[in-house]
């Protein structure tokens, strides 16, 4: 009897086995190319996987971190990705030069973008920028900034006229060894760091994009159109979709314990990414994953204004993913 047991379990495990061997061969790889390093920023796709939503799915999903000498929109076009977290502005230019990305899904429905100043200083309104040092990122962040001050009616070739423009480095140097009047910082991330490094809040003077609405499309998830024609991968974008706000949804719900997935995935230091955890999710607005049509306007206009694209995008943009994966 023992031995029949026995056998019998031992049928059971290799049975098991065979199964999930047999689901693990039937997930649909898919790669996603973040626009940064491994943070809070990105906390609702490790979650998504972490939590195995990509699995129920039947999807088997790489995350790849970015970094300073990394562009997402290079990656896909090398097809070195599936999907890309990209800032609509970068989008958008590198759909002008021929690659052709298209939006699927729009995670973050506010921007996290800021400029900050110490309030010392000599600017205290936007009246006060022209003839002042303004720290910019590059690499497709600046294109919100330039739109900005080519709505105050600003010059960034620098003169007594406009601005100068500090290409900036990822953190609050420039701001801390006065090499910039003002400097960019994300709600979640850089700010924090100016607060760590000595200012109070009440030692700056802050301009958020969204309050004077000037906020441009942060962070969306963008595939190439010719893709997009394929059905089978049409379908994975829709389960990719569903499961990744599933993760944001829960990323939302539970900051700390998604904190902490993100230091398993190569997060660096977990008190700053529970803080950033928490105002990411100010950012996701209601979890749909939803575009804003009014917000995807504001930003066409302000790039096309600039002269930073050329001709309005036609097929830039598609909202049969997310309508498919609310269902």
């Amino acid at each position: 009897m023992k031995k029949m047991m026995k056998a019998l379990m031992a049928c059971a495990i290799a049975g098991s086995a065979t199964l999930a061997a047999a689901n693990a061969m039937a997930a649909d790889k898919l790669t996603l190319q973040l626009k940064w390093v491994a943070q809070g920023q990105f906390g609702g796709y490790f979650v998504a996987k972490d939590k195995g939503f990509y699995k129920e799915e039947g999807l088997d999903v790489t995350i790849k971190p970015g970094g300073p000498d990394i562009a997402p929109e290079q990656v896909i076009a090398g097809g070195g990705a599936d999907v890309i977290v990209d800032w609509m502005g970068g989008a958008l230019v590198a759909r002008e030069k021929g690659v052709p990305l298209v939006n699927i899904a729009q995670p973050y429905q506010k921007s996290g973008l800021e400029m900050i100043c110490r309030k010392d200083g000599p600017i205290k309104t936007e009246a006060d920028f022209k003839g002042h040092t303004l720290g910019v990122w590059f690499f497709g962040n600046e294109y919100p900034f330039f739109a900005w001050m080519n709505k105050l009616g600003l010059k960034t070739e620098g003169g007594k006229d406009g601005v100068t423009v500090l290409k900036q480095s990822f953190d609050v140097q420039p701001l801390v060894q006065k090499q910039a009047d003002c400097i960019s910082v994300m709600t979640y991330n850089e700010y924090w760091q100016a607060i760590d490094a000595g200012f109070k809040p009440a030692d700056l003077t802050v301009f958020n994009y969204t309050a004077l609405g000037n906020d441009l499309l942060e962070d969306g998830l963008y595939v190439l159109d010719t893709k997009l024609k394929d059905e089978k991968f049409k379908a994975d974008m829709v389960k990719f979709v569903r499961a990744s706000m599933k993760g944001w949804k829960y990323a939302m719900e539970h900051p700390d314990e998604a904190a902490e997935i993100v230091m398993d995935n190569g997060g660096q230091d977990e008190n700053h990414q529970k803080r950033m955890m928490g105002e990411v999710a100010k950012l996701i607005g209601n979890g749909s994953g939803k575009l804003d049509m009014a917000t995807y306007d504001r930003t066409v206009k302000a790039l096309l204004d600039q002269k930073i694209i050329t001709k309005n995008p036609e097929g830039a943009y598609t909202t049969a993913i997310t309508d498919a994966a609310v269902k």
